[in-house]
Formats: structure tokens, sequence, C-alpha cells
């Protein structure tokens, strides 16, 4: 007697996938093109709401668990992060691609880099002026030359390498020994293509624990990023609903344990002490997946709580978590208030064309890794994924590292590095002369960051003709200053009307002659209570008869949008 057995069409998919083949036939994975772009367009969208929900938090909880009351509420218009360095880095790394193609030098991509001009921090600072001073890669990111090569900046913008290699784990590995090292070296790099290689995964599998696992192959299995995924693999087991006794487990090993954490940058400590360490960064993007169990809200708030480093963590987790959701079914709170026409700093690549971008390398990497895109019986195009079989790069210790390559660009290649190296943390200062001049005639700037897109603004916070400043680093204030004359026999006033970025505040501090007479927490416009603005009125009438050099100087607090806007700068004698 026949026995009828009813599959699903997801089941089939599911058997499609896992089941060895038959002798002689191909053991591939099918896509079709469009649920790439949905899952794909989600990937994008994820990253974008994990970083800019936990941007208020970043690195202000150290060494414990953010307070549940102390996470900021979401907000739509947190999606755009166009300007934050968990996105831009990686549109430099899509443009190279674009522009060169898949076989594009090592030594390309590190004069592409080079000449990028937003601020970056860490081993991403450390290897971006490491090439722009003619240490060529993969020596940018040795620990010879770049003493934060654990730290966690590949990790951050590995996000791209899995989003254009569907089902490739081994692309996102080729993709890591070539632009993972410009900034980063060991379990640094091999951190970025783990990341990869979970995007990749997502495409085809919607358990977590699973792209964990997947993943995990494409690490070397001696290294300490390979055992930190066993850990939290095996913790989460054995606490499965307590993620904070995991975290503490997270915290003694790979926070507090010097054999875990090796003081290239971040150095072993507990509550209070900074650690970027790319093992504990990546536990805690772990903990959001594994702990989150498919919930975009819990996944993020979990990474994000876990603290340190508390919006890259959460951008990946929930990057990878959206590509398994898809762009149709992800909730339309993280995507009704996206800008489809802004630009990534430094970029011409607004989001519609970063999916542009996307869907052409992914094709071209299907292609190139023996696959093949066909039709089905609707017409519909749909990729044909050869399985890998992954193969991972040789182990690396940032701690005992290998010889140097001894990699110097030539004299050719410099010349196409338009930029130099800057010292500090943070970018090239940029000039607001005319700004400045169209703003407040007769005052001058210095020391105006890059970051944030400073400069005219035709209206802002519901007022007309709007500077907008921002530091050069997190140490260095952006200042304006004017020589001023002060009459003799009248009160004289400096008249300020300014304004904070919602997202973030920073200290005004004004001085005459170097002598401080204000200095104030700018914080007035917030989220809740946008358009808001501070004034403040400095006597200037103790300087009677003498001409001061005054100050303003915008200073940042945590580094946290320090974005300063000026509706007025005057002087008042009466």
């Amino acid at each position: 007697m026949r026995k009828v057995l009813l599959i699903s069409a997801v089941t089939l998919a599911l058997l499609a996938v896992t089941i060895a083949p038959a002798a002689g036939q191909e053991k591939v994975r099918r896509l079709p093109v469009g649920e790439y772009v949905d899952k794909m367009k989600a990937a994008w969208i994820g990253q974008m709401a994990g970083v800019g929900w936990g941007q208020p938090t970043e690195f202000k909880v150290k060494g414990a668990i953010i307070p549940e009351s102390q996470m900021p509420p979401w907000n739509p218009g947190m999606i755009n992060q166009h300007g934050n360095d968990d996105c831009y880095v990686e549109m430099t790394f899509l443009r190279t691609l674009e522009q060169y193609g898949w076989d594009v030098s090592i030594r390309q991509a590190g004069v592409d880099f080079a000449n990028s001009g937003y601020p970056l921090w860490h081993a991403n600072k450390e290897g971006r002026d490491n090439v722009r001073k003619g240490i060529a890669p993969p020596d940018s990111g040795h620990p010879q030359f770049n003493k934060h090569a654990d730290d966690i900046d590949y990790q951050i913008e590995a996000d791209y390498s899995g989003i254009i290699a569907p089902g490739l784990p081994n692309t996102t590995i080729a993709l890591g020994e070539k632009f993972g090292r410009l900034m980063n070296y060991g379990d640094g790099m091999h951190a970025g293509q783990f990341i990869g290689a979970m995007y990749a995964e997502a495409f085809f599998e919607s358990d977590p624990t699973k792209i964990v696992r997947a993943a995990l192959r494409c690490l070397p299995a001696q290294s300490q990023y390979a055992g930190m995924v066993r850990d939290v693999l095996q913790w989460v087991q054995d606490n499965p609903d307590d993620w904070q006794k995991t975290w503490q487990q997270v915290e003694d090993k790979y926070h507090k344990d010097p054999k875990y954490t090796h003081g290239l940058c971040s150095k072993p400590g507990g509550e209070g002490a900074f650690g970027i360490d790319v093992k504990l960064n990546g536990a805690y993007v772990l903990m959001g997946l594994l702990y989150g169990k498919g919930d975009p809200d819990k996944t993020i708030l979990i990474a994000c709580r876990s603290g340190q480093d508390s919006d890259c963590n959460p951008s990946n987790a929930a990057g990878i978590l959206f590509t398994t959701i898809g762009a149709a079914k992800t909730p339309a709170r993280f995507t009704e208030k996206l800008d489809l026409k802004a630009k990534y700093s430094y970029s011409d690549y607004t989001v519609p064309k970063v999916f542009e971008v996307s869907e052409k390398l992914a094709r071209e990497a299907v292609t190139r890794a023996g696959g093949r895109i066909e039709k089905n019986d609707k017409g519909e195009e749909v990729f044909v994924i050869p399985v890998q079989e992954p193969k991972p790069s040789k182990l690396e210790q940032c701690w005992e590292p290998g010889p140097v390559a001894g990699s110097k660009f030539t004299e050719e290649e410099m010349a196409k590095i338009t930029v130099k190296a800057q010292g500090g943390e943070g970018g090239q200062a940029v000039d607001l002369k005319a700004a400045v001049e169209k703003f407040a005639p007769g005052w001058t700037v210095k020391n105006c960051g890059p970051d944030m897109d400073p400069g005219s603004k035709d209206e802002w916070g519901g007022k007309k003709n709007v500077l907008e400043t921002h530091p050069l680093n997190r140490d260095t204030g952006c200042t304006l200053s004017k020589k001023v004359e002060v009459p003799a026999g009248k009160k004289t006033t400096l008249h300020l009307v300014v304004a904070n970025d919602p997202r973030g505040d920073f200290d005004l501090i004004v001085k005459a002659d170097g002598k401080p007479l204000v200095k104030k927490a700018v914080n007035v416009n917030t989220e809740a209570a946008p358009n808001k603005w501070l004034t403040e009125d400095v006597d200037l009438s103790s300087f009677a008869g003498k001409a001061v050099n005054v100050e303003l100087v915008n200073q940042p607090t945590d580094w946290s949008w320090e974005a300063a806007y000026w509706a007025e700068v005057k002087v008042v004698s009466e």
C-alpha cells in the first residue's frame, strides 16, 4: 500500500538545501533574485536601525549592563545614520569594488581608503594614517604599525561582505583578506570574516543559532575569536533565559582576564573600564542574536544594553536578523522615516544607490563562484549558488604576530593619495571661511571637523541662516573667534543663540583673551523637545576700553553628535 506524504513548499526548499545530492548531481542552493533583493535591503536597514537606536548610549556604560530605564525609546527618525562611521566606511569598499571590479588589488583598496575624508578612530584611523604615510596593506593593519589591530573596526564594517555574497562564505573570507587587512590583523580581521559569513548564511537560514554555527566554520578553529563563539553558544545553552548571567561570564573571561584581553588598545578591566576588543564586543553581537530569538527589539536592546561599543554591536546583530526577515516584513517603524535622498558621508551613495550596487555585485559574486542565474517557470530570475566548504584564513594572533610584509607604496601610488595623515583623532579640518563670513562677518574659524556636514544652513530648528560647526576630534573643539573693541562708558554684551543636535550635546565655552567666562552644557534641543535654543548673554563690560580676543568653543563631551548650531552671534554695546 503506497503512502502519500504531503510536504510544504517551505519544507521542500529546506530539503533542497540540506539533503546531499545524488551522485553526479551538483550541490547548490537556490535563491530567487527578488527574495535576495528584499533581504539585502533589510540588511542595510537593520544596520542603520541598530546603530541609530544604540548611538545615544555609545561607550557611556563600560564593564556593566545598561539599566533598562536608561535606554532611549525607539524614534523612527533614528534610522537615518548616513553620517555615522558604522555605516559610511562600507561605502568606500563598495565603491572600490564597483569601480575596479572583484579583482581589484589590496593596494588599490588602500589608496581608496587613504583618500576617504570622513572621521575615523582606533584601528580604522591608524590604518588610514599608515596608508597615507606610505605603509601599504597588509602592513597597515599589522600590530607592528597599528596598535589597534585587534579592535572592533573591521567587525563593524564587514556587513557589506556578506550582503553582496549570499550563501558564499569563501567570498566573505576573501573580502576580509582584501579590505579587513587595511586596518586589522588576527582576531580583528577574522571577526569581520565571521560577521560577513553570518550575513551570507542569513539569506538561507532564519535560526540564529544555525547562522552562528555556519559562520563559525569560517574561522581558524584555534583562534581566540572562535573560542569566544563556542563559549557564547555553550553559555546561552546553559542559561537559555538569563542573558545577564551569560553577560557576566563574557565579562569575566573576555574583559577581566589578561589571557584574553591582550593590552594592545583595550586593557584588562572591570566596571568602568573601556573595552573595544573585538572578542568582547563580538560576544555582545552574538548575545543579541541568540537571546533576541528573532525579535528585532529584543535583539537590538540586548546587544546594546551589554555596553561598551553599544551602537556598533546592535548594528551588526540587527543587520543579520533583518536579513532573515526581509524588507517587506520589516516593521514600518524602522522604515517610515528613512531618507532615501540623503547621501552617506563623503560618498555619492544614497540608500537606493547602495541597493543597486549591492545587487550588481551580488550577481557578479554568484557567477564568479561558479553559480549562475536561471529563470523559473514563472519567468523570475533565480540565483543558483554552489554550496561552499569554508576555507578559513590562516591563524594569526595580534599578541604574537608574524613578520611584516615590508609593503610600501611606490612613488606613483603615493601620487594618487591626495590626503595626508593628520594628527589626533577625527578627520581633516574643513574650510568654513565663507560660511562663517556669511553668518557673522569678521569672525574666523579653526579646528572645524568634517563630521555631520558642517557649514551654512538656510534653515535649521525653525531659524534661518544657521551656521553648523563640529569639533575636529574628541579633544579639540571648533573655535569661532574675533578681535572685539569694547568701548568705554557703555555696557557691552556678547549675545549668543545656539543649539545642539537632538541626538547629542556639547559644551559651550566662551573666552576673552584666554580667560574663561562661560562653560555651559548645551542640551536644550532634544528628540522630546525639538527646536529649542539656548540664549546666552555674556557681559564684556569689564574689558571696557580694550581690544580683546573673544573665542566661542564648540567643545565635545562624549564624542556623540557634537555639532553646534549657531543662530545668532553678535556684540551689542549700549
